[in-house]
């Protein structure tokens, strides 16, 4: 694949002792009791060294082929970083404003950035703000199921990598988009991946519908 080609990528990711830490194959999730009913599996779109995926998995898209399956191993600083201990920080137990008991393993949200906690003493709270799989080695069965050539087709590809619904028509240049209400720097972002990415576009118009 060369940079900017849009695909859609099955892939089953695992750490090194084999526990899956996220697929795209809903019969494959049954088959290794990993299935969650509230999930979509699917083929995911990405574009080809754009940041859609981690750094190993570009390099690994790069080298491959429509159609070919590989097995491709990531080590931490290629996957999703190292661990690093600043991100690991106290946090007064009264910051949680009541409205939950913390506890060791629970998932929090401050400002947008999430962390879990490692321990709950005296009133103070240990948060490791860290992703889940920094500083972890990876393993990746991958295959690249399709190609996206059509311009629409690659504009709407790049709303469902974001999880959002949209009707797309390129004409004369301009994209215009209809699609659900999201934040301003979202749409700036998607904005910018067609501009960049799809041959022809120089204008995104964003539309609003209200009907009866």
């Amino acid at each position: 694949m060369e940079k900017g080609d849009f695909i859609k990528i099955d892939y089953i990711g695992r750490l090194e002792n084999g526990e899956i830490f996220d697929l795209t194959d809903e019969e494959t999730a049954k088959k290794e009791k990993v299935h969650n009913p509230k999930v979509k599996y699917r083929p995911v779109p990405v574009i080809v060294g754009a940041g859609f995926v981690i750094k190993g998995l570009e390099k690994a898209l790069s080298e491959m082929k429509l159609d070919e399956r590989k097995t491709v191993e990531i080590k931490a600083e290629d996957g999703f970083g190292m661990r690093d201990p600043k991100l690991v920080k106290v946090v007064p137990k009264n910051a949680f404003k009541g409205e939950f008991e913390p506890r060791q393993g629970l998932v929090v949200d401050f400002s947008g950035v999430k962390g879990r906690i490692q321990s709950v003493s005296a009133g103070r709270v240990m948060v490791d703000f860290n992703n889940p799989l920094a500083g972890k080695n990876l393993k990746y069965e991958l295959e690249i199921k399709e190609k996206i050539e059509d311009p629409v087709k690659q504009s709407e590809a790049i709303f469902e990598f974001f999880g959002i619904e949209a009707s797309v028509e390129i004409a004369k240049g301009v994209a215009d988009i209809e699609a659900r209400e999201m934040p301003e720097e979202l749409k700036k972002k998607i904005s910018s991946f067609i501009l960049d990415y799809i041959k022809g576009v120089t204008k995104v118009r964003f539309i609003s519908t209200y009907k009866k």
